[in-house]
This record gives structure tokens, C-alpha cells and sequence, in this order.
């Protein structure tokens, strides 16, 4: 908190500014900068949500053709973790490390196949934890009985899902504080491909 005579020395260096045309010129930098800031670090943040966006679709789009050219006969067969299924976690995998959305792949926390649940009729989901530096797992949905087009045709779906961890929630911080904004979001992209087989 002020005290009435800081207040009266900041009014006055202020109006001192204001009327000098260099120190009007200075004021109003020292107004503008923090929003030019805001839009630099909003533009950045946004342009790199969206290309991880189109990473993960290409990744889901990269796992939906190896899935929809898998053979289906040991999807009934297995343990619950079918080898056809592990080569389609596989290729998305390594489409988004080799993109680069995954900045732990090269360690021993973030490993595919992960830990995949009990398949519910013909759906299986992996779980791979550890590839984020920041909360947040790869999650990788097979779904091998997926219906589409018209006629209905059977096809197999990959859906991808990875968080995007925002810089864009510091900066708002540091302008105002106490202010809150999401500091992550789930990306989840979707691709269908008729099943060959």
C-alpha cells in the first residue's frame, strides 16, 4: 500500500512525463507494452497449439490405415492386448515422436504399448504416461468395429488424445494477478479408415 506522499510523488513524476513530449512518448510504451506482450505470446502459443493439432491428426490418420490393414483374427483370440492392435499404437506413437509432440519418447517413462484396458466389445485403450514433462498422458482409442458411410461399411477409427501444456497462462499471471487460465488442454483428433481385411 502507498502512503499519501509516495501517491503525490508518483502523480507528480506522472505529470511530468505527460507534458514532456519524450516522457508522453515513454508513458504511453510502458501502457502499451504489457498488452503487445499479451498478443505476442497469445499469437505463439495459439500458432503451436495448432500445429500440434495437426500432428496428432496426421498420427491418428497414420494409425487408422494401419489398423484398417491389420487382420482381425486375433482381435477375439487374444489376452486382451492383440499384436495387431500394438503395431497401430506403435505407428502413432512414432509419428508424434518423430514430429515431435512427445518430449519424453527417448526415455524409459514413456514406452508404448502402455497400459491398455479392458477391451468394451471391440475397443481397446492404451495409455502411455510419462511422455509429457507436465502432467497429461497419451491416450490411443481403437475402436476395430466402427461403422460409417452408407451403406455402412466396417471400418476401424483411431482416436488420439495428448495435452497441450499454454505459456500463454504465465504472461497473464505476471499482468494480472490471481488471474486463472486453463494451463492445459486435451487435443483429440479422430481418423476412419475402411477395414481391409
Amino acid at each position: 500500500m502507498l502512503r499519501s506522499s509516495d501517491r503525490l510523488a508518483l502523480s507528480h513524476c506522472f505529470r511530468m512525463l505527460s507534458s514532456d513530449s519524450r516522457g508522453a512518448a515513454l508513458l504511453e510504451f510502458a501502457v502499451a507494452l504489457p498488452l503487445l506482450v499479451v498478443f505476442v505470446v497469445g499469437i505463439y502459443d495459439f500458432s503451436g497449439a495448432f500445429n500440434q493439432k495437426q500432428k496428432i491428426e496426421q498420427a491418428a490418420q497414420e494409425g487408422a490405415i494401419v489398423a484398417g490393414s491389420q487382420p482381425t483374427s486375433d482381435i477375439q483370440t487374444s489376452n486382451g492386448n492383440p499384436d495387431s492392435l500394438q503395431a497401430v499404437v506403435a505407428a502413432v506413437f512414432a509419428s508424434l515422436a518423430d514430429s515431435s509432440v512427445l518430449p519424453n519418447a527417448n526415455q524409459s517413462t514413456c514406452v508404448p504399448p502402455g497400459t491398455v484396458s479392458a477391451p468394451t466389445g471391440l475397443t481397446w485403450t492404451y495409455t502411455i504416461s510419462g511422455c509429457s514433462s507436465i502432467a497429461g498422458n497419451l491416450v490411443i482409442v481403437i475402436n476395430r468395429a466402427a461403422m460409417s458411410g452408407t451403406p455402412p461399411a466396417v471400418c476401424s477409427k483411431v482416436t488420439v488424445s495428448y495435452p497441450y501444456n499454454w505459456k500463454f497462462n504465465s504472461v497473464i499471471q505476471l499482468l494480472v494477478r490471481g488471474a486463472t487460465y486453463a494451463a492445459q488442454t486435451n487435443i483429440t483428433e479422430a481418423a476412419t479408415v475402411h477395414n481391409q481385411t
